[in-house]
C-alpha cells in the first residue's frame, strides 16, 4: 500500500527538521518548496564540507611520518571540535553579527541576538551550520604547515583564536553585508571571492605560512650546506585517498556557497570539477618535466592547487576559464613548494603553496576571467580578459593585500606570544622520537605494525 503525500505535509517535516522558516517566505505553496530545497541543499553541502576533515587528515598523515600519525589525526579532530564550539561561542557574531559601524560583529554570540539575512531566508541554524565547517577548514590548512614539531597543547590555542577571531574578522570585512570591504568599489567593480580563495583557504595559507616560520624546520630537513633534504611521507596512498575525499567535498564547498537550490549550482559544480582536472594534469607534469619522475604528491596537490584556484571564481567563469585557472595554479603549485624549501621555510605538505599561493592566484584570476554576459547578470563585474578593464583586477590586489596584512600580523602576535610563554615547539628528543609516543601516549600504528621511524 502506498501513501501520498501533499505538498503541505512535506513543507512541515522539513520545517520541523530545519528550524524555523521566515512567515513571509511561506506567501505561496512554490515559494516554501524552494525555501526547503535550498536549506536542505545548504545542509547536504555542508557535509560534504565537513568530510573534507578528514580529507585534509589523510593527506597531512600520508605526507608526513608515520611517528606522528597520531598525532596529524589528533590535530584535525581537534580543529573540528574546538573550532565548533569557538565559532559557536565567538566567531559567527563575530563574523556575522550586527555590524554597528565597528569592523566586527556586534552581538550574536552562543547563536542569539540579531543577524543579517542569510542568502533567500536560510534559517540561522543551516547557515551557522555551513558556516563553522568552513571556520574548522581555515584552521586546518595551517596543520600540515606545522605538522611533526609542534605542540599539542600550543596548536589546541592556536586552533581556537583562529576559529574565534582571526578568521571571523575576515569574513566579516568581506561577506557581510556591512562589512568594512565589503563595499570595496573601484571603478564600479567590487571584490569577488565566491566561495572563499582568500577568505578561507589564503587566510589558512598565511596562518601556517606564519606557523612554519616561528616553528623553524624539522630536525633533518637541511643538510650542513643549507641544501634541503626530503623528508619522505609514509604512505602515498592515503594522499591520494585524502585528496579524492577532499575533491568530492569541494563540490559542497563551491556549490554550495550560492546558498540556494538554483541553476549556478551545477555551473560551480562543473568549473570545480574542471579546474581540479587541469591542476593535477598540469602539476603532475611540470614535476615530471623537472625529475623525470612523476611525483604523485605533488600531483595531488597539483589538484588540490585548481581547486583552490577556481574557488573565488567558481560561479562566474565559464568552463574554459576553469581550466585555465586550474592549470596556471597547477604550475604555481610546484614553483611555489620549490620556492619554500629553498629559502627554509620547512612545509610538510606544501599548505603554504596550494592554499596561501593559489590562494592569490585565484582571487585574481577572478580579475582576468569572470564573465559578465547574460548567464552571470547581476553577478562580478566581467574579467580584464572580458572586456572588463583593469578595475575589478585591482580590487582583487587589495582584498589579497588586506587579509594578507590582517592574518600575517595577528598570527605572528599570537605565536611569538605562545613561544615566550607556553612554548610552541617540542624538544629534539620528542621530535625524533615522534610525537604520537610522546604528545599521546602510544603508537599510531599499534606496536605489531611496521612503521619505520625515520
Amino acid at each position: 500500500m502506498t501513501r501520498k503525500f501533499g505538498v503541505g505535509a512535506l513543507i512541515a517535516a522539513a520545517t520541523v527538521l530545519l528550524g524555523a522558516i521566515p512567515a513571509q517566505a511561506q506567501e505561496s505553496g512554490a515559494d516554501a518548496v524552494q525555501l526547503v530545497l535550498d536549506n536542505l541543499w545548504v545542509f547536504i553541502a555542508g557535509v560534504l564540507v565537513f568530510l573534507m576533515q578528514a580529507g585534509f587528515g589523510m593527506v597531512e598523515a600520508g605526507m608526513t611520518r608515520a611517528k606522528n600519525v597520531g598525532n596529524i589525526m589528533a590535530k584535525n579532530m581537534a580543529d573540528m571540535c574546538i573550532g565548533a564550539l569557538a565559532f559557536f561561542a565567538f566567531g559567527f557574531g563575530i563574523a556575522f553579527g550586527t555590524d554597528g559601524g565597528s569592523i566586527i560583529g556586534t552581538d550574536g554570540f552562543f547563536l542569539s541576538g540579531a543577524f543579517t539575512d542569510f542568502g533567500d531566508g536560510l534559517s540561522t541554524p543551516t547557515f551557522f551550520f555551513f558556516q563553522v565547517v568552513f571556520a574548522a577548514t581555515a584552521v586546518t590548512i595551517a596543520s600540515g604547515a606545522m605538522a611533526e614539531r609542534t605542540k599539542f597543547s600550543a596548536y589546541l590555542v592556536f586552533s581556537f583564536f583562529m576559529t574565534a577571531l582571526i578568521y571571523p574578522v575576515v569574513v566579516h570585512s568581506f561577506w557581510h553585508g556591512d562589512g568594512l570591504l565589503s563595499d570595496l568599489d573601484i571603478g564600479g567593480a567590487k571584490f569577488g571571492d565566491f566561495a572563499g580563495s582568500t577568505i578561507v583557504h589564503s587566510t589558512g595559507g598565511w596562518a601556517a605560512l606564519m606557523g612554519a616560520i616561528f616553528l623553524g624546520p624539522r630536525i633533518g630537513k637541511y643538510d650542513e650546506n643549507g641544501k634541503p633534504r626530503a623528508l619522505p611521507g609514509h604512505n602515498i596512498a592515503y594522499v591520494v585517498l585524502g585528496v579524492f575525499i577532499l575533491w568530492f567535498g569541494w563540490f559542497g564547498f563551491n556549490p554550495g556557497s550560492e546558498l540556494a537550490a538554483d541553476e549556478f549550482v551545477m555551473r560551480a559544480a562543473v568549473t570545480t570539477l574542471l579546474a581540479a582536472a587541469a591542476g593535477g594534469v598540469v602539476a603532475g607534469a611540470v614535476i615530471w618535466a623537472k625529475t623525470g619522475l612523476l611525483d604523485v604528491a605533488m600531483t595531488g596537490n597539483g589538484v588540490l592547487a585548481g581547486l583552490v584556484g577556481i574557488t573565488a571564481g567558481t560561479a562566474t567563469m565559464n568552463p574554459l576559464g576553469a581550466v585555465v585557472t586550474g592549470a596556471i595554479a597547477g604550475v604555481i603549485v610546484v614553483y611555489s613548494v620549490l620556492f619554500f624549501d629553498r629559502v627554509r621555510i620547512d612545509d610538510p605538505v606544501g599548505a603554504i603553496s596550494v592554499h596561501g599561493v593559489c590562494g592569490v592566484w585565484g582571487t585574481l584570476a577572478v580579475g582576468l576571467f569572470s564573465r559578465y554576459d547574460d548567464a552571470f547578470v547581476g553577478r562580478d563585474n566581467a574579467g580584464l580578459f572580458y572586456g572588463g578593464g583593469i578595475e575589478q583586477l585591482i580590487v582583487q590586489l587589495i582584498g589579497v593585500v588586506i587579509v594578507f596584512a590582517w592574518v600575517t600580523v595577528t598570527t605572528g602576535i599570537l605565536f611569538a606570544i605562545m613561544k615566550r610563554t607556553m612554548g610552541l615547539r617540542v624538544s629534539r628528543e620528542v621530535e625524533i622520537e615522534g610525537l604520537d609516543l610522546h604528545e599521546h601516549g602510544v603508537p599510531g600504528y599499534g606496536p605489531d605494525t611496521p612503521s619505520p621511524v625515520r
